[in-house]
C-alpha cells in the first residue's frame, strides 16, 4: 500500500511540474488568437484557430485546462508560436492542476495511512502471538 501512495503521489507531481512546464514553453514564445470550441469529450476539447502568420489550427491534442467549455463557444486562448499544437485558454495556467492533484494525493494518504498503520499493527500482534509460550 505504501508503494501505491508513493506512485500516485509522483504521478501527481510529474502531471503539475508537465503542466508548469506547458505553460513555460507557451510563455517563451507566446501567440493568442480567438478560438471556436469544435469538441468537448472527458479526454480532450478540440479548438480551432488562426496564428499569426494565418494559419488554420486545429488542436488534435486538445487545449489545455478546458474546464467550462462548451461546443461552439469562442474563446480566446494563447498558444506556442513554435509549437501551435500547444494551446491554452488564456488567463488559464498551471496552478488549476494543484488542487485535483492535491487532493489525490492527500485520499491517497488518508487511506494508505489507516491501512498501513493496520497492517504494521496486526502483523505486530501475529509476531507477539508466534512468540509468546502456550
Amino acid at each position: 500500500m505504501l508503494g501505491v501512495a508513493i506512485l500516485i503521489t509522483s504521478m501527481m507531481l510529474v502531471l503539475v511540474l508537465a503542466a508548469y512546464r506547458n505553460d513555460a514553453a507557451i510563455n517563451a514564445h507566446p501567440g493568442t488568437a480567438n478560438a471556436e470550441v469544435l469538441s468537448v469529450a472527458w479526454d480532450r476539447t478540440i479548438v480551432r484557430f488562426e496564428t499569426t502568420d494565418g494559419a488554420v489550427r486545429i488542436s488534435q491534442d486538445g487545449v489545455l485546462y478546458p474546464e467550462g467549455l462548451t461546443e461552439g463557444q469562442l474563446v480566446h486562448v494563447e498558444y506556442d508560436v513554435t509549437n501551435p499544437d500547444l494551446v491554452r485558454v488564456a488567463g488559464r495556467s498551471f496552478t488549476l492542476s494543484l488542487l485535483p492533484a492535491g487532493t489525490t494525493v492527500v485520499l491517497a494518504w488518508l487511506v494508505a495511512g489507516p491501512l498501513l498503520w493496520w497492517l504494521r499493527r496486526r502483523e505486530s500482534h501475529l509476531r507477539e502471538a508466534r512468540v509468546a509460550p502456550s
